[in-house]
C-alpha cells in the first residue's frame, strides 16, 4: 500500500486564521476546560459535626417513658390507684401517659408486666398486684428495662 503525504496545500498562518475568526465572531462563547480526570479530582469534605440521624420514638416507648417522667414529677404509692398527695401506682401512671385505654396503652402495659416477670418471677398477673409487692427502686428498675426494650423494638 502506497500513501502519499506531500500536497499542493499552502501552509497556514495559525495566528492570522485565528485573527480572520475573531473578526468574523468579536465575542465567542469561552470553550469550558475539560474536567480533571476522575483520579485527580479531591471529594468534598464531609463536615465532622454531622447531625446525628434522628430517631424516632415509637408509641410504646412513649407511652412507656411519659410514665415514668410522670412518677417522677407526681410521685409513686403503693396500694391505690391515686393517693391523696397525687401519687400513682405504676397502672395509674400508664393511663396517665396515654390518656386513654388505646393501642399504645395496652401494649406498654403488656411490655411492662412482662418486664416485671422476667425480673420478679412469673407469678404476677397484673401490673398493680407486682406494684404493691416491690421497692420503688425495684419498679423503677422494671420501667427502665421496659423502656430499653421498647427502644430496642422500635416500638
Amino acid at each position: 500500500m502506497n500513501t502519499h503525504t506531500k500536497t499542493d496545500f499552502t501552509p497556514i498562518d495559525q495566528d492570522l486564521y485565528a485573527a480572520a475568526f475573531r473578526l468574523l465572531d468579536p465575542d465567542p462563547v469561552p470553550i469550558p476546560e475539560p474536567a480533571p480526570p476522575a483520579a485527580l479530582v479531591v471529594p468534598a469534605q464531609v463536615p465532622l459535626t454531622a447531625a446525628a440521624p434522628v430517631r424516632l420514638t415509637g408509641p410504646v416507648e412513649k407511652t412507656l417513658t411519659d410514665a415514668l417522667a410522670f412518677l417522677d414529677t407526681h410521685g409513686w404509692t403503693r396500694y391505690s390507684l391515686i393517693n391523696t398527695e397525687g401519687a400513682r401506682c405504676s397502672i395509674g401512671a400508664l393511663r396517665a401517659a396515654a390518656g386513654a385505654r388505646n393501642t399504645a396503652y395496652r401494649d406498654a402495659g403488656n411490655l411492662l408486666l412482662d418486664e416485671a416477670r422476667r425480673q420478679h418471677g412469673k407469678k404476677w398477673q397484673t401490673i398493680p398486684s407486682w406494684n404493691d409487692c416491690h421497692s420503688g427502686a425495684q419498679v423503677r428498675s422494671v420501667w427502665e428495662a421496659a423502656i430499653r426494650r421498647a427502644q430496642h423494638l422500635n416500638i
